[in-house]
This record gives C-alpha cells, sequence and structure tokens, in this order.
C-alpha cells in the first residue's frame, strides 16, 4: 500500500528522511480494526516526528499521521481518534502516562490503511466529507478541549494567539459558533482578515495592546507570544496552553503578575473519545466546518509537509490515498 513514512532521521534536513512508497498492508491485532482511509489530515506532529522528537531511529520505518476519516471494515463511515491507551489503563486517556499517538508506537494514517482499537472509531457524520472529518481528531479535537472543557463559559472573551495554525484557526471557528467573543492575534495581514472570516469579532497584530483585558488566552505559539498573553488576562483570568512552537523558554516567566494577579495557567493535550465525540456533535449542531488550506495526493505529501513547516498555511492540509 502506499504511504507516507519515515525511514532516517534529520533534525537538520527534517523532509530528507521522509519517503512516499509502499508498505506492507499491516496487520489486524486482536481487538483492532482495520480502516481504509479516504482522508488524513497533516499535523506539526508529523514534521516533529520527521526530526526524530518522540521518535527514535530503533522504531523506523514508521508511517506518519494521527488523523483520519475512512471506511471501517464493516463499511462504516468512521473517524479515528488518535489517542492510543497503553494496556491495562482504565482513566482519562489523555493522563496516562504510557499513552501514544498513532505514528509514535503505532503505525500512523498517512496510508492507504491504518489499524487502531475498535473503540478509537467515532461515527463520521453523513453531512461531513471525509476530508473534513479528517481535521477533527487533532486541531479541532484540541482546540475544542483548550476552549469548552478547559478555558471558560460560552460568553467568556478568549484570544487566540497566532491565528493561521490548525489549532488556532478550529479555535476561532469553534469560539465563533458556541458563543464565545473571540480576538486574535497574527504577524500578517492576510490571516488577520482571515481571522476575521471566521468568526474573530477583533484581530490584532503580536504584542499589541489590546482595548480591555480577555478572560481566556489559548497559546500554542509560547516563548514568543507569551509575556503578551499573561499581559493581556484579566485578574483571575485563564492562559491555556496547548503547544509552544516558537520555544518553551520565554524571555520573562511572568511569575509575580501571575500570582498577584491570581491568574490561572492551564496545560491542555489533545482530548479523549467522549471529547471528540463532543466535536462532531458542535460541528453537526451548529453547521461549522474546518477550515482547509489545501486537498492534495497522498503522493505530494513531501509538498504538503514542506509547506506546513514553512508556516505557509492557513487552516489544514488534507492528503487523500
Amino acid at each position: 500500500m502506499l504511504a507516507a513514512y519515515v525511514a532516517e532521521i534529520n533534525p537538520d534536513d527534517p523532509l530528507a528522511g521522509l519517503v512516499v512508497g509502499e508498505r506492507p498492508e499491516p496487520e489486524v491485532p486482536d481487538g483492532w480494526v482495520r480502516v481504509e482511509v479516504r482522508a488524513a489530515a497533516l499535523n506539526h506532529h508529523d514534521v516533529w516526528s520527521l526530526k526524530g522528537v518522540g521518535l527514535p531511529p530503533d522504531r523506523l520505518p514508521m508511517i506518519l499521521g494521527c488523523d483520519a476519516a475512512g471506511v471501517d471494515q464493516d463499511g462504516r463511515e468512521v473517524i479515528v481518534h488518535s489517542v492510543i491507551s497503553s494496556p491495562g489503563w482504565t482513566g482519562e486517556q489523555t493522563l496516562d502516562p504510557r499513552r501514544s499517538l498513532l505514528s509514535e508506537l503505532h503505525q500512523g494514517t498517512l496510508a492507504e490503511q491504518v489499524v487502531v482499537p475498535a473503540g478509537n472509531l467515532v461515527p463520521k457524520p453523513a453531512d461531513l466529507s471525509f476530508e473534513e472529518a479528517a481535521c477533527l481528531p487533532t486541531a479541532w479535537l484540541t482546540a475544542y478541549k483548550m476552549l469548552c472543557v478547559n478555558g471558560g463559559p460560552p460568553g467568556s472573551t478568549v484570544l487566540v494567539q497566532g491565528a493561521g495554525g490548525g489549532v488556532a484557526s478550529a479555535a476561532i471557528a469553534l469560539g465563533a459558533a458556541t458563543g464565545y467573543r473571540v480576538w486574535a492575534t497574527s504577524r500578517d495581514e492576510a490571516r488577520r482578515q482571515r481571522a476575521l472570516e471566521l468568526g474573530a469579532e477583533a484581530v490584532f497584530e503580536p504584542g499589541q495592546r489590546l482595548p480591555e483585558r480577555v478572560d481566556i488566552v489559548l497559546e500554542t505559539v509560547g516563548a514568543a507570544t507569551w509575556s503578551h498573553s499573561v499581559s493581556s488576562l484579566r485578574p483571575g483570568g485563564t492562559v491555556v496552553i496547548a503547544g509552544a512552537t516558537s520555544g518553551d523558554a520565554p524571555p520573562k516567566a511572568e511569575l509575580t503578575r501571575i500570582f498577584f494577579q491570581q491568574m490561572r495557567v492551564q496545560g491542555s493535550t489533545m482530548g479523549n473519545l467522549e471529547q471528540l465525540r463532543q466535536v462532531v456533535r458542535v460541528v453537526e449542531q451548529t453547521g461549522v466546518r474546518p477550515l482547509i488550506d489545501r486537498v492534495i495526493p497522498l503522493s505530494e505529501a513531501a509538498d504538503g509537509l514542506a509547506a506546513l513547516a514553512a508556516g505557509e498555511v492557513f487552516g489544514k492540509v488534507v492528503l487523500t490515498p
């Protein structure tokens, strides 16, 4: 079967280790099922994997990809939940210290087929395309958990840092569709305009002083925006962190402001199976849809990953086998 996989680790030139070629069809362990992939979305996790982050050489070759929608062995249209709990774990999936994502311990979704635990499938709504459905399991699930689970109630004013990324664009669209007052930042004027089109009420340049302080900040950029995130929060507000694409070592930790103004710093990672079901329900009920930057064949995975790594996309890049 055709697949996009990591053949070797090259931190300095990640795409040099990528191969798009034939791999054996996966075997199906007991309790797992085979899914014929109809669409798979890219994430920055794929770029990190190519750099060897969380993927040691002894696990290679490893098929990339966390997100997929397709058809299971019984002919049902499904969405794949990519969080794999460790054997015997019965608690909250994302708190399992030995959990993994597809493409870390188990082969990923950038292929014609993928095998997953039988319990990791969510029915795909008929009016949601495979391409749209493939965007939900990582970026949209992460944004939903940041905003609706770890952030605050609808009606809150939320600042989304770095409009344009998959999680940030999902958060803007989800927030606008579910009753939040959404503001967003971006270095690029065109991206700020796109954020308004997605439903943001106002947009700002990075570091720009806001008209008022916000209830929630959704932070995926990291070091470059951390001080602005903290200074933009009202006393008692919450900054939710789910990534640090610009690095995890800001020039100032802002500890004095955080404790004096009694702010809450909340980490947030992916989401569990029930939260993915909730995302699907929100999409069904509100009519909001993922923003797709481009849909390209799986055979052109290198082009999609290069665009993602260069920050040249707004929304999601989707591959179709």
